[in-house]
């Protein structure tokens, strides 16, 4: 794993510390179920495996958690990439961040689910979950509620394909990716769906390949119709 350079810079740190800072004393109390914040949020991985988290369970880089300064210990939050429209359930595992500018540190295990492991920094939304509601097998699962990634198409070079890149609830940022990428955002029921049509099968997968290493991990490549 690439660690970034800000991790490495904390690592000498991390010896003396916990995993993540404790919270300031002065902290405002926050009510459970009724958090919803947005903010920056950084990740952390295996140069940091095996350290004492507040829960006193030792960090372990591949569960589904994050950091935060109030949230209940324990506690499950919906965390919302604002980008890519990409949401996963986890587990308030740690106190932090310590860093003013985040709102919460993710696990390398969190970030590779929500697709921000190839992003230093992602800007998140976080949502506290009541106990018993929002799925609990979700939840207990870690896993991802976005939509699951149809199976690849085997490819023709003389074929004609379009790049689904990433769907969202919101025009404006469906308009913005699709400026990004010189694709189209084409309205499907309450969503947008970004896409770009009438490639070749190498123009396809590089732009697949693209879009997935700017963390929508979702664009996958679909027969031209």
């Amino acid at each position: 794993m690439r660690l970034r350079a800000e991790a490495i810079a904390l690592l000498a740190l991390a010896f003396a510390t916990p995993v993540w800072a404790a919270p300031s004393d002065d902290a405002p109390p926050v009510r459970y179920g009724k958090y919803d914040a947005t903010g920056q949020a950084s990740w952390y991985g295996h140069e940091l495996a095996g350290r004492r988290t507040a829960t006193g369970k030792r960090f372990d880089p591949d569960d589904v958690m994050i950091a935060h300064r109030t949230l209940p210990l324990e506690s499950m939050v919906e965390v919302t990439d604002v980008d890519t429209g990409r949401t996963i359930i986890a587990r308030v595992g740690d106190r932090g961040p310590g860093r003013p500018d985040r709102v919460a540190d993710l696990s390398l295990g969190a970030a590779k689910l929500l697709g921000a492991n190839r992003r230093s920094v992602a800007h998140i939304r976080l949502r506290a979950l009541s106990p018993g509601s929002d799925r609990p097998g979700l939840i207990l699962a870690g896993a991802s509620a976005a939509p699951p990634v149809a199976r690849p198409i085997a490819l023709d070079p003389q074929g004609h394909y379009r790049v689904q890149i990433a769907s969202f609830s919101s025009q404006a940022r469906a308009h913005a990716l699709a400026r990004r990428f010189a694709a189209r955002a084409i309205p499907a029921g309450r969503i947008w769906r970004v896409e770009r049509a009438g490639l070749n099968a190498d123009s396809a997968k590089a732009l697949r390949d693209a879009a997935a290493e700017a963390g929508y991990d979702d664009a996958r490549i679909l027969h031209q119709d």
